[in-house]
């Protein structure tokens, strides 16, 4: 299974208002869609979901945690994610009831992409719900990395690159987290990780345009599923070149 969201139909067709901002649904189902009464997924299911998260300025997160495992990355504005000074763009990854925050947007604001491959219940706020990360924690140690990714390239920048370049951006884990970026000049193709080496991928463009599976071409914060049965996805750069994100969740049984 391959899953692709297009940034400008996400934007156009499933923008919603939220607190202290905007949530966009680029994959999967959140509290912001799903309609009064209908079942919940199965939280051992693989469930992919992807969402932009944007944050008027001056905005507030309060300390919390997830039951599921995920990737946030900042791909606008500026502010701080608990010790982390966020500006420009970051990822962030955080475990199964791991605590983290809070968030603050600064005055531009801030904006990031949530990217799960298991469906959640919404935020546990701190500390209200210090019993249930107690008892989380007899099951999930804490685990949580932040990182930096500077010197995204314009599309001018871009366009000019001669050869493909790859980077670790979280280091391979023995579970399979990791993640990786990569830099295609126009009309190449990079493949990324096994899938099966993990718990399924996100692709996220930070800038430029590719195309997957001879489909249609995703242009900048488009972002694309691969699962872990799936073959290795091979992104190929639009006639600007690109410049992607590859995060790679654990392993661990599902449905």
């Amino acid at each position: 299974m391959i899953m692709t969201a297009d940034s400008g139909v996400a934007r156009q067709n499933n923008r919603r208002p939220a607190k202290e901002g905007w949530n966009t649904l680029f994959i999967g189902a959140n509290r912001y869609s799903r309609q009064p009464g209908e079942p919940e997924p199965d939280m051992n299911a693989l469930f992919p979901v992807a969402f932009l998260v944007e944050k008027n300025p001056g905005a507030v997160v309060e300390p919390h945690y997830h039951e599921a495992e995920q990737f946030q990355v900042v791909v606008a504005g500026s502010g701080r994610m608990g010790l982390h000074k966020l500006d420009g763009v970051a990822v962030h990854y955080t475990g199964p009831y791991s605590s983290y925050g809070p968030i603050v947007a600064a005055e531009d604001g801030l904006q990031w992409f949530t990217l799960r491959n298991g469906y959640d219940h919404g935020a546990r706020y701190m500390p209200a719900e210090r019993l249930g990360l107690r008892e989380g924690r007899a099951r999930h140690q804490h685990r949580e990395a932040a990182v930096d990714v500077p010197g995204v390239l314009s599309a001018a920048e871009l366009a000019r690159l001669t050869a493909t370049t790859g980077e670790e951006v979280l280091a391979l884990e023995a579970d399979g987290m990791g993640a990786w970026r990569y830099r295609l000049p126009p009309g190449a193709a990079v493949s990324g990780p096994a899938p099966d080496t993990g718990g399924g991928q996100f692709w996220l463009v930070l800038e430029g345009s590719v195309t997957v599976e001879a489909g249609q071409s995703l242009p900048r914060h488009s972002c694309v599923f691969v699962a872990p049965d799936a073959a290795a996805a091979r992104p190929l750069a639009g006639a600007q070149g690109a410049e992607i994100l590859c995060m790679q969740f654990s392993r661990r049984p599902r449905d």
